[in-house]
């Protein structure tokens, strides 16, 4: 396996950045993971730009551009020669020294792409549907970092390791006000009388909200467009724990897991306790989505 470092493949053992990077010193930095299918970049576009648009919006970079992203991930792919591929694109604050990047008013960031093959999951995830848990804390609407996809991910995957031992698939955050965010690497879904709700994510809040707390996940952009095709009655919302746990159906969307079903969070059964029909439509509808995106 090649990465791709700043400009050009290195092995993995020369992949080397600067003790005093960014990303490293004080975690400034930025990530997307894509999933690659028939040897392509599923919405390498759409994830380079929620990129650059975070970037420029919190003052890390304003230097990057989505196109040559969008090519360098797809060129990583096509490099390593790989059919289908878990794809990473990180870019941290670069190789600082916080006053030398003042005084020359630019920060070149480091930019790094990882290509390999993807997680496999078991078939009964999406067959059977999981479990997940409550994450212990909760978000701040008003961090201007909420809803960005920050390299400060230890939080999340504390939660996805506290999920796992307790044999769940995902952990769930809720604000600071007691309300649905969306999963420690997911964003969430709920079917309640036929109506398919998600939280509102960053830039979709009404005027009067707090804040933004939730990413605007790709493949949640994708599910919301394969609903309004099928005629699929969507809402953008604010959900508590009561409206969670009486849902009908729910399920979490990443780009690796296209649309996992959940059967029951923590103890409490979602539904019938099986997978329920709207969800097996939609991540149908998902796998082809991506099939001829891809091919």
């Amino acid at each position: 396996m090649q990465i791709w470092l700043n400009g050009k493949f290195v092995t993995r053992d020369a992949a080397l950045v600067s003790a005093f990077d960014a990303g490293l010193q004080h975690g400034i930095g930025l990530f997307e993971t894509c999933a690659a299918r028939n040897g392509t970049v599923f919405r390498a576009a759409a994830h380079a730009r929620r990129l650059v648009e975070s970037a420029e919006a919190l003052l890390l970079s304003d230097v990057l551009r989505i196109e040559p992203l969008a090519k360098a991930m797809q060129m990583a792919v096509e490099h390593n020669e790989l059919d289908e591929a878990r794809v990473r694109l990180t870019v941290t604050g670069g190789d600082l020294g916080l006053t030398a990047a003042l005084q020359r008013r630019r920060i070149d960031p480091t930019i790094l792409i990882d290509a390999q093959p993807p997680t496999v999951y078991p078939d009964a995830f999406f067959e059977d549907g999981v479990m997940v848990t409550i994450a212990e804390g909760r978000l701040n609407p008003r961090s201007p970092m909420a809803g960005h996809k920050t390299l400060n991910y230890w939080p999340r995957i504390h939660a996805l390791q506290h999920a796992a031992a307790n044999k769940a698939g995902e952990s769930l955050w809720f604000t600071v006000t007691n309300h649905l965010a969306g999963g420690s690497v997911s964003n969430v879904f709920v079917v309640l009388d036929g109506v398919l709700a998600t939280p509102c994510a960053r830039g979709e809040e009404p005027a009067d909200a707090v804040g933004p707390t939730v990413l605007p996940g790709i493949t949640r952009a994708a599910i919301l467009e394969l609903c309004l095709a099928m005629g699929l009655e969507t809402r953008r919302c604010t959900l508590d724990i009561d409206q969670l746990l009486s849902a009908d159906e729910v399920f979490l969307t990443n780009s690796s897991w296209g649309v996992l079903p959940v059967v029951a969070v923590e103890k409490n059964t979602i539904g019938d306790g099986l997978v329920g029909t709207m969800t097996s439509r939609l991540r149908d509808a998902w796998l082809e989505l991506v099939q001829r995106e891809t091919t």
